[in-house]
């Protein structure tokens, strides 16, 4: 009886991955990693994202530095564990966490300097049109790598989206910092954020250095504004983050559109030439308390949502395309060949 391992997609895919620079997780939030509790799930069950954003706030505030230290070395071990060589994570840095969670995270990144890049981003659950939020925010641009945004949060509470996007571009270019951004989140035709970001993009003169994360309400949209999109998307070389664990339970809707599910429709933008790389989001906490952090499963998730079996493009959304949205150097001598 031949007992040789049998032939599985990640044994043809994994090895590539880690002959290229290994797995890069390009967006998490490390800092409310772990932190399950009954009071936290029972958050999840009985508040909407946007509820989130504000439910969350007695957790940061009582969080100590320490706390905070604690979760970025258990989360930062937990990649580590994976071959992830590295990592993108959102730093709360507003009212409630302050400078606690990113002293906390700078610390954790110095203690794992020798196994894993970091780069952090301000995550800005406030926003930055409050005076007191957008005090919080200046702070931590000065403290992180890449400026963080969450245009949704001013445009829900001021109608300000739009002037959020200018303040949070015009920091980062001010500053040479690239900018992530949290866009297109709920799975709408309502929502054109994406579009709103490539078009600030070009208006800040920041082409290249601007990042998309999630885009799933993209497939919420007719097949010729998705093309007219990707093609805006190329022309602001607007990248995307894909994170497939933490949107696929959007609620069901009872708006009428094309028929897709809750994926970022990575088998479209990755072949009309947009950088696609792969995120976990939030790991163990009121966000997503399903989701353990696991890479593989991401990608697993993500091939099989899109239906997309590229293999070695798959092999490079894991690896390659998330250096280049980290802002990290192209590795040299890369080969991506799957062998059957």
């Amino acid at each position: 009886m031949n007992l040789e391992a049998p032939l599985t997609i990640r044994s043809m895919i994994e090895p590539v991955i880690k002959r290229n620079g290994g797995w890069v997780n390009t967006h998490a939030h490390a800092d409310r990693s772990f932190t399950l509790s009954p009071d936290v799930l029972q958050m999840r069950k009985t508040c909407t994202l946007q509820q989130k954003w504000d439910a969350l706030d007695r957790l940061k505030s009582e969080s100590t530095e320490e706390d905070f230290y604690r979760r970025f070395c258990q989360f930062f071990e937990l990649m580590i564990s994976q071959s992830v060589t590295a990592v993108g994570t959102f730093v709360d840095i507003d009212p409630q966490s302050k400078d606690r969670a990113i002293k906390a995270g700078i610390r954790a990144r110095e203690h794992y300097a020798d196994q894993l890049i970091v780069k952090f981003a301000n995550q800005t659950l406030k926003g930055v049109i409050d005076p007191v939020a957008r005090e919080w925010f200046d702070i931590g641009s000065q403290m992180v790598d890449i400026i963080g945004a969450l245009p949704k949060r001013d445009e829900n509470d001021y109608g300000k989206g739009s002037e959020a996007f200018d303040i949070i571009l015009g920091t980062a270019k001010a500053l040479g910092k690239m900018v992530h951004a949290h866009v297109d989140q709920f799975n709408q035709s309502l929502e054109y954020e994406t579009e709103e970001l490539c078009r600030k993009t070009i208006e800040h003169g920041m082409e290249g250095r601007v990042v998309a994360i999630h885009g799933i309400s993209i497939a919420a949209h007719s097949r010729q504004y998705r093309q007219r999109l990707y093609d805006l998307m190329k022309k602001a070389n607007v990248m995307m983050i894909a994170c497939p664990t933490a949107w696929i339970d959007t609620p069901r809707s009872e708006l009428i559109g094309p028929a897709h599910n809750s994926m970022t429709p990575v088998d479209e933008l990755d072949p009309a030439g947009i950088t696609v790389a792969l995120g976990t989001d939030n790991v163990c906490d009121a966000m997503v308390p399903w989701n353990n952090g696991d890479m593989w499963h991401e990608l697993t998730t993500l091939a099989t949502g899109c239906r997309y079996d590229e293999m070695e493009r798959l092999a490079r959304i894991g690896s390659v395309n998330g250096r280049k949205v980290l802002g990290l150097p192209d590795l040299p001598n890369t080969d991506f060949t799957i062998q059957i």
